[in-house]
């Protein structure tokens, strides 16, 4: 009797460094991947088994009782963290389970580009594959009651940049992040404006930024741009732009700016309204907020393109007749 329990015990032992060895092994070998790369979401409040299961569900071929015995073995089953994951091909059961503890989430990136409107904004971030489309089918209006901003237009308020979020991240919150830089950005720019800008709020800078940001052919030319709208403003004068005009027609802009588009009145027609328009016409980059605060010392009231992306500045009208008809050879100025 006394000999069979040593046999049973040395089974027992050999059985416990057999089933040893091979949850070693397990850990340690590559997982095989129904794709390369595989990506999968853990949902917050995910017990181990479920978001083993959400692992398993996404093509990652493993047996569900070894990877959940391994973690146990390795770490606390509340030490992994929620959020979009990816894998890649070589990847060990060790190698998975570190990037659960360490929340390495995978990555995503949208880039909001200087000028678009609001519409160009939510026309990117419907089409982007890696985000949560949260607002599919809302108005602007829904929108921003959703994003809960102290806004009452959308135009304009989002800082144009590449953002950086967790795949799987609402559009929504990307939202409330451009949002955040932009008042930061207009914010900081505002506080260090010149004394003398024309100009009542840091709202009237982001409206009047929006239209220096559209009118600006080279980099270069964008403080003195700014000088030419500042100074219209300051002595009364219509802004005369084209973009505003072109704002205002809505989806029904051609293309083709006519001249009946430019007597047609309306709120954002700066050839028949003096001041500014009611909102801003896009979204200023950082380089047009600081030039429509600090413009360049000039005193143009005109500008003209050249053709190659410049523009010519005049400060009388009859100089600037000759530009245009120079350059453009039309006869309005």
């Amino acid at each position: 009797m006394l000999k069979f329990i040593k046999v049973l015990i040395l089974l027992m032992i050999l059985a416990t460094l057999g089933a040893g060895g091979w949850i070693h092994n397990f850990a340690h070998a590559p997982l095989r991947l129904k794709a390369d790369p595989t990506e999968f979401a853990i949902p917050p409040g995910s017990s181990l088994r479920a978001a083993t299961r959400q692992i398993v569900r996404a093509g990652v071929d493993m047996p569900n009782w070894a990877f959940e015995l391994v973690a146990r073995i390795v770490a606390k089953p509340t030490d992994i963290k929620a959020g979009s994951y990816e894998l890649r091909a070589g990847a060990t059961p060790l190698d998975l389970l570190g990037k659960l503890m360490r929340g390495e989430f995978a990555v995503a990136d949208v880039k909001l580009i200087d000028g678009w409107t609001f519409r160009q904004v939510r026309a990117a971030l419907d089409a982007h594959a890696r985000i949560r489309h949260d607002t599919t089918g809302l108005s602007d209006a829904e929108v921003l009651k959703r994003l809960e901003l102290p806004i009452a237009h959308p135009e304009g308020w989002f800082f144009p940049d590449t953002y950086v979020f967790s795949r799987g991240t609402s559009d929504l919150e990307i939202l409330r992040q451009a949002y955040r830089a932009m008042e930061k950005r207009l914010g900081a720019a505002w506080a260090e404006r010149q004394p003398d800008v024309p100009l009542g709020s840091a709202y009237d800078a982001l409206i009047l930024a929006s239209i220096v940001e559209k009118e600006t052919g080279r980099p270069e030319d964008r403080p003195l741009v700014a000088a030419v709208l500042t100074n219209r403003l300051r002595v009364g004068m219509r802004l005369q732009t084209d973009p505003t005009v072109i704002y205002g027609l809505g989806a029904g802009f051609d293309g083709n700016l006519r001249k009946r588009d430019l007597t047609a009145d309306t709120p954002y027609n700066t050839y028949t309204r003096e001041g500014l328009p009611p909102t801003p016409i896009a979204m200023p980059g950082l380089a047009s907020i600081e030039a429509t605060l600090r413009p360049a010392s000039s005193s143009a009231l005109y500008f003209v393109a050249r053709g190659d992306g410049s523009s010519e500045f005049s400060r009388t009208l009859e100089d600037h007749n000759r530009a245009v008809t120079k350059y453009q050879r039309s006869g309005r100025p």
